[in-house]
């Protein structure tokens, strides 16, 4: 399901974009509005995104042991940075007329210490789950490797002096790997009778694939007599998620050779309970600069 946060601000991005677009623009590009610039138009947009990075991770043990264990991954931009080993994140897009072509890939690897990692449990298959304390965790820290790729087509559906939206059909693409070491000051007799124990020293690992058909709407809203506008996105699919989803909106302003903007974007990827890689996302304030030409 999706968290307090996602539905409040889809909530508000949908309302924002039915108030606007209601009261300014009910009628097509050809009735006497501005028509978008012929000829292919293309944007490079590289930005840093300061988020929250919130995981839930159910990590198999050994076959010798049989079980999982959950495991909470949790750390803010201050932590990402600190610890940023190596990453690349942009947007692009290559438009002529009402279609256009739009992607954003994000590559990273960082690491997360004690006080963002929690094994919850102990989980062997047909007992009881056996909790964690964290005074039980000496050291925990985690590596996490992350892509994240989105790519669709769009069509221009409204445009005027007041702005444009966008439908767009595509995909999103999520890779995660994660390993988590540990130093827990407790050891743990496995249920299969043949001496292998959980506890001291040891890592864990797991990687997640998930492909994703995506839909939804995108634009800028203009500030009048004014080079200001609001950008939006939103999106939502599934398939390998359950749901995922995007939704992002801030403020810009345009220069002649492209825009700077600031926004606040939140992301979500949903998998079932038995999935290695239960739930995923990132929310946080994005600085980004979009060359046009």
């Amino acid at each position: 399901m999706l968290n307090r946060a996602g539905t409040g601000a889809l909530f508000v991005l949908l309302l924002a974009i039915a108030g606007w677009s209601g009261a300014r623009a009910q009628q097509p590009v050809s009735a006497g509005q501005a028509s978008p610039t012929t000829g292919w138009q293309f944007n490079f947009a590289p930005y840093l995104w300061f988020p929250t990075v919130n995981m839930s991770v159910n990590y198999n043990l050994p076959s010798n042991l049989g079980g999982r264990l959950p495991t909470d991954f949790s750390t803010g931009p201050g932590d990402i940075y600190g610890h940023f080993d190596i990453g690349a994140m942009f947007s692009a897009d290559a438009r002529n007329g009402p279609f256009s072509v739009l992607t954003d890939f994000m590559g990273a690897r960082f690491s997360a210490t004690t006080g963002d990692v929690r094994i919850k449990s102990v989980d062997f298959f047909g007992r009881p789950s056996i909790p964690i304390s964290r005074s039980l965790e000496t050291s925990t820290g985690s590596t996490l490797k992350l892509v994240i790729w989105t790519l669709a087509g769009g069509y221009t559906v409204l445009q005027g002096d007041w702005g444009n939206l966008d439908v767009l059909v595509g995909f999103r693409f999520l890779s995660v790997n994660v390993r988590t070491d540990y130093n827990l000051a407790l050891t743990l007799v496995g249920p299969r009778g043949n001496g292998a124990t959980f506890g001291g020293i040891g890592d864990v690992t797991a990687s997640r694939d998930s492909w994703n058909g995506i839909g939804g709407i995108r634009g800028r809203i203009r500030i009048p007599q004014s080079r200001f506008f609001f950008p939006y996105y939103f999106d939502i699919g599934g398939g390998g998620s359950q749901p995922t989803l995007q939704v992002a909106g801030g403020l810009g302003y345009q220069f002649r050779w492209g825009a700077v903007s600031a926004s606040y974007r939140y992301l979500l990827f949903q998998h079932g309970g038995d999935d290695l890689v239960q739930r995923f996302a990132m929310r946080g304030p994005l600085i980004m600069a979009n060359f046009s030409f």
